[in-house]
């Protein structure tokens, strides 16, 4: 067999072991298939299956995360012949990666450098493995982030990563992983912080690439509506080994396996709802006594009043530090949430979405209007009293590895706020934790560990754990499951409903999945620059979108079927205008049109 006849990669019986306290733990176990040049291979399974630590053994990356390749083959046919990269010493892997393999990372935050700028993160691999000039390189990366649509681009190549939002850090990634024009890309969750506008485009630029390059894809991701859109071929793994590999068309048409059955029959679908007054829980195998009992939305009390909310944030100069204009976070936003119940809020990232949550919490400090918190103005209380208020209002956060500390046992995070507000002593502190951990289904032995030795959706399970432990009123869930796989994702969102109607806790529930927002909310309010352009309820929106933009967020969700294929080579959407106003702007109020009792869409046109 020529190199020109042989498979791109080649895996091979790939065993992976990590170093645990009672001795080795089997990370991948006899995994083998292959990837073809110009083909796209979704890796899919529950979180901890061994997905993204196959994708880290073939860049050897692996390693630096405590891992070994203890067995097997991982031969690559890069321009210099076929390397088995198992064996191959760090000179060769540095040359291959980011030249030759691309890869696309979970976590954004984890992946970029907080003290280097974009511009110097993306130029570097530019200019080492492409051998640009600091100008040409420079002209390279301004033109990735015009392609991954970062709005203002010129400016956000001067910025550190924590200047941006958790989906623009992720499109930074995208942009640097696709610089060099990859052989291959590695795709680890690559859309999984992203709205689905901004979705589609990246999932048609890749589409692109592959057509003119003929680059390959190892697409690893547990959303299932992307897999249909992008796959050629689906490798489903299930703790460490690989359960089922064929064709997309049969393995969405005919699944062989009852853990393929199940992780499909968890995938959330635009309009199942319709016609459905409550949100309802996902139905999943051998859970079908299960039953959930929502409270009836018109018997509710309002929770939460936030009225002409505003955050705007300063943009200082480099040299006297002197304020030169205001990013227009979030820009006169009222609305309630009733006790027990659900509001949604979905729209772009850099819409406004979190900073609003943030701004509710004040975690960000509001630049004016009111929240009221059970009738308490959450604006005016002090400190303490303000530390008071959060033990009624909690948040979990979009990125589970940053807002884990890394140096804590899991035990001692989840435990943390019990203390801190003395709801528990002693022994009772460790009942309370180990039922926590039941509850958001982690075994009680990973109570023991570091956030390091879990996956990207354990860690979130921990971080919602958290949240709970002090049994709050109010939960602002900041996409709070976007990285979780879709059968625990399912578990999950039908804990949060069992603990809406066990305790009337009420959500904020931030997030860009439509389908997920379909199933649990009751009213949704949709976001665009920092305004709500439309709220309704969930049917309101869902079923009858009064606003072009509701319409166009609806028009981009994927559909979980490998026969109805919408991913186009061009796309229509808007670029995003710039939040960024000069000192002493002050845009009008925001007005409404009420179409129907309770369903409001903004007046004024976007521009």
């Amino acid at each position: 067999m020529t190199l020109h006849d042989r498979p791109l990669v080649s895996i091979d019986n790939l065993r992976v072991e990590f170093q645990g306290e009672d001795g080795p733990i089997v990370g991948v176990e006899d995994v083998s298939f292959s990837i073809a040049s110009g083909e796209t291979v979704c890796v899919v399974g529950e979180s901890g299956s061994g997905k993204s630590v196959t994708s880290l053994s073939l860049m050897r990356l692996v390693e630096f995360g405590g891992g070994k390749i203890t067995g097997g083959k991982l031969e690559f046919a890069s321009n210099a012949g076929l390397l088995d990269v198992a064996e191959a010493d760090n000179a060769t892997m540095r040359r291959i990666r980011g030249n030759e393999i691309g890869m696309i990372f979970q976590e954004p935050m984890t992946s970029l450098n907080p003290v280097f700028t974009i511009e110097r993160q993306m130029t570097d691999g530019l200019r080492m493995h492409m051998g640009m000039s600091a100008e040409d390189a420079r002209a390279r990366a301004l033109e990735l982030l015009q392609q991954v649509r970062i709005p203002e681009a010129e400016r956000r190549l001067k910025q550190y990563p924590h200047e941006l939002s958790g989906g623009m850090r992720q499109r930074v990634v995208i942009a640097m992983a696709m610089a060099c024009k990859p052989r291959l890309l590695v795709a680890d969750e690559p859309t999984t912080a992203l709205d689905v506008t901004i979705q589609a485009e990246i999932l048609s630029l890749i589409n692109r690439l592959k057509a003119e390059t003929g680059m390959a894809v190892l697409f690893i991701t547990h959303d299932m509506a992307v897999v249909a859109q992008v796959a050629d071929r689906v490798v489903v793994m299930c703790r460490g080994q690989l359960v089922e590999e064929g064709p997309v068309e049969e393995i969405f048409a005919n699944p062989k396996q009852d853990y393929t059955k199940a992780l499909l029959a968890a995938v959330p679908r635009l309009g199942e709802m319709r016609g459905k007054t409550a949100p309802e829980p996902m139905r999943l195998i051998g859970d079908e006594g299960r039953t959930i009992a929502p409270v009836v939305p018109e018997t509710r009390a309002p929770l939460l009043e936030v009225s002409n909310l505003t955050t705007r944030y300063p943009i200082k100069s480099s040299i006297l530090r002197r304020v030169v204009a205001n990013v227009h976070a979030v820009e006169d936003v009222s609305f309630t949430i009733g006790k027990g119940e659900t509001l949604a809020l979905v729209g772009e990232s850099g819409c406004g979405k979190s900073s609003c949550g943030r701004s509710i919490l004040r975690l960000s400090e509001p630049t004016s209007g009111k929240v009221l918190l059970d009738g308490e103005d959450v604006g005016v209380l002090s400190d303490r009293n303000l530390r008071r208020a959060w033990r009624d209002m909690q948040m979990v956060f979009q990125d589970p590895f940053a807002s884990l500390n890394p140096y804590m046992r899991l035990r001692d995070q989840v435990s943390e706020p019990l203390r801190n507000f003395d709801l528990a002593k002693g022994s009772e502190i460790e009942d309370r934790v180990a039922g926590l951990f039941d509850r958001v289904h982690l075994p009680r032995s990973y109570m023991s560990r570091f956030p390091h030795e879990l996956s990207g959706g354990q860690r979130q399970r921990v971080a919602i754990a958290r949240a709970l432990a002090v049994r709050p009123k109010l939960i602002v869930a900041d996409e709070a499951v976007s990285a979780l796989d879709v059968s625990v994702q399912a578990q999950v969102l039908n804990l949060m409903m069992e603990l809406q109607a066990e305790m009337g806790i009420s959500f904020l529930f931030i997030s860009h999945d439509m389908a997920v927002v379909e199933r649990v909310s009751h009213r949704v309010g949709v976001m665009y620059r920092g305004r709500l352009v439309e709220i309704g309820s969930r049917a309101q929106v869902f079923e009858a979108p009064q606003h072009d933009y509701t319409r166009t967020l609806l028009s981009a969700v994927p559909i979980a079927d490998p026969t109805r294929r919408s991913l186009g080579e061009e796309l229509t959407f808007k670029p995003i205008p710039s939040p960024v106003f000069p000192v002493g702007h002050e845009p009008g109020p925001s007005e409404y049109d009420e179409v129907a009792p309770g369903h409001l869409v903004l007046k004024t046109a976007l521009t």
